[in-house]
C-alpha cells in the first residue's frame, strides 16, 4: 500500500506523537509499504518521502508546547495528494482545519482515512479547545473511516466531545530497541533512580526532588543512592535552585537532553524508573520503554493516562504531590530488591502486547478493511 502518515506538528521534535508517527512509518516501510510523511514545518533529512506542508508556530496547549500549522496552500496540497495517489491516509488527531483537514478533503473517494486520537486534556481550557474544534472539523470527521484512541480514557473523552465512533488501540514501542539495553557503568555502585522526561511542571520532576529531600531528611533510606534527571525544559533553573538550597548535589544529577540512542541505556541503569506526571497524559509511551528496559521497578504518577498503562501494576502508582507517601514508596523499593525484581519480571511480560509488531499488525488490518470498503 501507499500510506500517508499525516500530522499537523513538526516531525523535528522527539515528543510522543512524533515518536508514534516515525516509529510506525519505519515499521510499515520494513513491511514493504511505501510511506509518505505529511507534516507541518519539518527539516529533518533522515526520513524519505517527508513532505513539509505548512509553516508552524509554537503554542501552549494541555501543558505542552506544540506546533500548530499556519493556513496551508490548498492548491499545493491538492496537487501533492493527486500526485501521490495514496491508498491510506492516517491522521493524528485532534487535527487542524488549516492543514490536515485540507489533506483529507483532497483525498480520492477510494482512499481510506484512519485517525488516531492522542490527547487527554488536563484542564478546562484544553477541553473547551477540543470541543470548539468539532464544528470546524465536521467535514473531515465525516470522511474518517476508522478512528482509534490510544487509551480507554482518551476513547471515552473523544466520544463525549466529538460524538464519533472510536475504538481503543494503544501506542506502540519497538521492544527490540529496549530489551537487553546495557546500563552505564558510571552509575554502578549506588542504587539508581532515573527520571526521563521534559522538565515542565506537569511532568513532576520537582515533586520527585522534594520526595528525595524528604527521604534524606527523615532517614527513610540510608544506603548510597542517586537520582538522575534526564531532560530539558523551563523548570530547570527552579530545580537547580532547589537542589542547591537543600544540599542535594551529591544525590541528584541533572543530565540534560538525552538522545534516542542513549535513552534505553539510561532506563537500563534504573533500579527505579520514575515518571511522576500529574496529568495531561493520554497514554505514556515512556512507561512502556521503562518497563522494557529498566533493571528494576517503574513508578508512575496516578493520572488517568498513566493509570491505564499501569492497570496491572496498581501498587506502582504514586501521588506526586503527597511528598511523604511518595518518599515512602521510593524508600520501600530502594530497600527491597526482591520487590524490584518481581515488578521488573511482571512489567517485561506485560509490555510485550505493545510491541510494534503486535500493534502494527492490528493497524494494517484496519487499513485493509477500510480500503476494501472504500473500493467497493
Amino acid at each position: 500500500m501507499k500510506i500517508g502518515l499525516l500530522v499537523d506538528d513538526t516531525l523535528d521534535k522527539p515528543d510522543g506523537v512524533q515518536q508514534y508517527v516515525v516509529g510506525l512509518g519505519r515499521w510499515l516501510t520494513a513491511q514493504g509499504h511505501e510511506v509518505h510523511y505529511l507534516a507541518g514545518e519539518s527539516h529533518r533529512t533522515d526520513l524519505p518521502n517527508l513532505h513539509s506542508l505548512s509553516r508552524t508556530v509554537n503554542v501552549k496547549f494541555n501543558g505542552n508546547s506544540l506546533g500548530t500549522p499556519l493556513p496551508a496552500s490548498r492548491r499545493h496540497i491538492h496537487q501533492l495528494v493527486r500526485e501521490l495517489q495514496l491508498d491510506v491516509i492516517h491522521v493524528q488527531s485532534p487535527h487542524s482545519p488549516f492543514l490536515a483537514q485540507h489533506v483529507i478533503s483532497a483525498a480520492a473517494a477510494t482512499t481510506a482515512i484512519i485517525s488516531t486520537f492522542h490527547i487527554l486534556p488536563d484542564n478546562q481550557l484544553a477541553t473547551i479547545g477540543v470541543r470548539l474544534l468539532r464544528p470546524l472539523l465536521r467535514p473531515s470527521l465525516r470522511r474518517i473511516d476508522t478512528m482509534f484512541a490510544v487509551s480507554d480514557e482518551a476513547q471515552r473523552y473523544v466520544r463525549a466531545m466529538w460524538h464519533v465512533e472510536v475504538s481503543t488501540l494503544p501506542n506502540h514501542i519497538k521492544l527490540g530497541q529496549f530489551e537487553g539495553a546495557q546500563p552505564f557503568e558510571r552509575y554502578a555502585g549506588k542504587l539508581t533512580m532515573v527520571f526521563l522526561s521534559r522538565l515542565v511542571p506537569r511532568k513532576g520532576a520537582m515533586h520527585l526532588v522534594r520526595a528525595i529531600a524528604y527521604m534524606r531528611d527523615n532517614r527513610l533510606f540510608e544506603e548510597p543512592y542517586q537520582l538522575i534527571l534526564c531532560g530539558k525544559g523551563e523548570q530547570k533553573p527552579q530545580l537547580e535552585d532547589y537542589i542547591r538550597q537543600h544540599h542535594l548535589e551529591n544525590i541528584v544529577t541533572l543530565e540534560g537532553f538525552v538522545s534516542e540512542e542513549d535513552k534505553s541505556r539510561y532506563m537500563a541503569s534504573a533500579d527505579i524508573a520514575v515518571y511522576p506526571s500529574t496529568g495531561g497524559e493520554s497514554f505514556g509511551i515512556v512507561l512502556l520503554e521503562g518497563m522494557a528496559a529498566a533493571k528494576g521497578v517503574v513508578l508512575a504518577g496516578n493520572n488517568p493516562g498513566y493509570a491505564c498503562v499501569m492497570r496491572p501494576h496498581p501498587g506502582q502508582l504514586v501521588e506526586p504531590a503527597d511528598t511523604k507517601a511518595f518518599a515512602e514508596k521510593l524508600a520501600y523499593y530502594l530497600s527491597d530488591e526482591s520487590a524490584r525484581l518481581a515488578a521488573r519480571d511482571r512489567q517485561r511480560a506485560d509490555v510485550k502486547q505493545y510491541d510494534i509488531n503486535v500493534v502494527g499488525a492490528k493497524l494494517l488490518t484496519a487499513y485493509e478493511q477500510a480500503l476494501t470498503h472504500r473500493r467497493r
